[in-house]
């Protein structure tokens, strides 16, 4: 597999290599080893999930607090979304850009997202079916959301979404600057102390 950073520090495109015959195809769409080379620390799996969602749904940006935050290993097992990562740590040279990456079930890419990133995708197909693993369990009170459609961030969602759907909850939560000045949002300092704790983790 290849494995390249994006414009986001912290946060990693997936490019398996497929094997294909008679049969169908194969391939390892995870590799603990290969992402702790890059990442500088192994992923500790907690939770996984799944999501199913028809076109136009938006789903995030959500985070969670650090500590511990939460990783997330993203892939679409069937059908397309455009997945995105906004740097939503305070402090951060890139605060408030974002970067995407196009998740299907051709190309079978996936995305890494370090804790303390915003994380958010938009289904460009009907049934698009998006698997998560996680490096937390999901808690209610330690978990936040940033307004997809905050201008000061400007996702660019593309047309073959169609009409945009949000649940209320990612509908009335607060854009980036209001998430700043109630405390909610990640500091880049804070962060990156936690990630240095991560890579003096024994493998």
């Amino acid at each position: 597999m290849q494995i390249r950073e994006l414009s986001i520090p912290d946060s990693y495109e997936i490019t398996p290599r497929q094997f294909d015959d008679d049969r169908g195809t194969f391939l390892e769409w995870y590799r603990f080893d290969r992402l702790a080379e890059v990442i500088g620390h192994p992923l500790e799996l907690r939770q996984a999930n799944t999501s199913v969602s028809r076109r136009g749904v938006v789903r995030g940006i959500h985070f969670a607090d650090v500590p511990p935050g939460q990783a997330k290993y993203v892939t679409a097992v069937h059908g397309r979304v455009l997945d995105f990562v906004v740097d939503i740590r305070v402090g951060s040279s890139t605060f408030g850009q974002w970067d995407s990456v196009l998740l299907d079930d051709v190309d079978r890419r996936a995305i890494y997202l370090s804790e303390g990133l915003g994380h958010a995708f938009v289904a460009l197909t009907d049934h698009a079916t998006v698997s998560y693993l996680v490096s937390d369990v999901y808690s209610p009170t330690a978990e936040h959301g940033v307004n997809p459609l905050d201008p000061q961030i400007a996702l660019r969602f593309p047309a073959e979404a169609g009409e945009l759907i949000l649940s209320d909850k990612d509908a009335d939560a607060p854009s980036l600057a209001e998430a700043e000045q109630r405390g909610l949002l990640p500091q880049w300092d804070q962060v990156r102390d936690f990630y240095t704790g991560l890579s003096k983790v024994e493998r």
